[in-house]
């Protein structure tokens, strides 16, 4: 993983517009683009599994989000997934969580 490159990725201000649904709306589409380049190297482009195992809500199982949350913000042990707490924050891996969870990042 590029380091410096997710560092950037994520760090990178918000689109300054002026009122607040149109920067969270920036903010998610960052945030999803994230999901699908960035966790997508490991999990796969389409989230099917790949390194990492896939994240499509029914291979999520009975995982609550707060569940996976955990595991984003905390990574997997012995694993190559890391911890995410140091780049995102509670607010966006929450986020993702829930998207994740529901399949609103994936495509059919």
């Amino acid at each position: 993983m590029c380091a410096a490159l997710l560092f950037g990725l994520v760090m990178a201000p918000g689109a300054v517009m002026g009122d607040e649904f149109e920067t969270q709306t920036a903010d998610q589409a960052r945030l999803a683009n994230l999901v699908l380049q960035d966790c997508g190297s490991c999990h796969g482009l389409t989230l099917r599994g790949g390194l990492g195992p896939p994240l499509r809500p029914e291979d999520l199982g009975g995982l609550q989000v707060e569940a996976i949350a955990a595991i984003i913000r905390e990574g997997v042990p012995d694993t190559a997934m890391p911890p995410w707490k140091p780049l995102l924050s509670p607010e966006e891996i929450h986020w993702i969580s829930r998207q994740l969870k529901s399949g609103a990042l994936v495509s059919p």
